[in-house]
């Protein structure tokens, strides 16, 4: 066996406090589910979907419409960080950034198993053709969805 077949990729080796800004971007997988609105269930503290999306959400990419300035135009867009993945609890089970956090391995349909960012889409794991832009939404409550996973 090569050394090439030997070597782990860079998420199952660097802890992620160690990774480089562009390793720890690369973890996103494009789905755009953490860019839904989400309700948290006052009795159960269950956090339910919505299948409706940021303003800044590009319906038909999955991605921000302005990432880089995205803090400034949207102040209570959660920005992921190695020191706040552990505390966050909405996001889906198919997150990147959840499955490392565990030790789990990224899907087959993640970009950097596929090698293409369109296998997201294909697999039917983005919001790709199922989430409406806030702009046009009406009560959160009336958008509650249950294909989140």
């Amino acid at each position: 066996m090569s050394r090439a077949a030997d070597k782990q990729p860079f998420w199952k080796t660097t802890p992620f406090s160690k990774m480089t800004s562009s390793e720890w971007e690369s973890l996103c997988d494009g789905c755009g589910k953490c860019c839904l609105t989400k309700l948290r269930d006052a009795d159960t503290n269950q956090v339910l979907f919505t299948n409706i999306a940021c303003k800044q959400l590009d319906l038909r990419s999955c991605q921000c419409k302005d990432y880089k300035n995205r803090k400034s135009i949207v102040p209570d867009c959660v920005q992921l960080s190695p020191r706040n993945i552990g505390r966050i609890d909405w996001l889906p089970e198919t997150c990147a950034y959840k499955l490392v956090h565990r030790g789990q391995d990224l899907p087959w349909w993640h970009p950097l198993i596929s090698g293409d960012p369109r296998t997201v889409h294909q697999a039917g794991i983005s919001v790709r053709k199922k989430a409406i832009s806030e702009t046009k939404a009406g009560e959160p409550e009336d958008h509650i969805v249950d294909w989140i996973s």
